[in-house]
């Protein structure tokens, strides 16, 4: 048997897909791990609350409790931003993480 001749044909990334510039990766990077950081470091301190809350040792107070999740979720809405977006859309959300991350860290941390 035969097989009939093929012709490969070139193929195009759909147009609405984004396009990621080499250099926007580094940034990208950075904050997209200090997002993640921060969900961890906000899902650790509620963590603790609880066990604190069940076995009545002194924990971490009510303004850190809310303090690192809504810290956590802004900067993780920010990388979003900067992951889907070029230019300076990105560079600007990527600023909103790491000004996210420094204050909750600078607030809550910091003694």
């Amino acid at each position: 048997m035969s097989s009939p001749d093929t012709e490969e044909l070139a193929t195009v990334p759909p147009a609405d897909e984004p396009v990621t510039p080499e250099s926007g990766r580094f940034w990208r990077g950075l904050t997209g791990s200090l997002a993640a950081g921060m969900a961890v470091l906000a899902v650790c301190v509620v963590a603790i609350a609880s066990v604190c809350l069940f076995t009545g040792a002194p924990g971490p107070g009510l303004l850190m409790l809310i303090g690192h999740p809504v810290a956590a979720v802004v900067a993780l809405l920010a990388q979003r931003v900067t992951d889907s977006r070029n230019g300076r859309a990105a560079g600007g959300a990527g600023l909103v993480v790491v000004v996210s991350v420094t204050a909750a860290l600078s607030l809550f941390w910091w003694s």
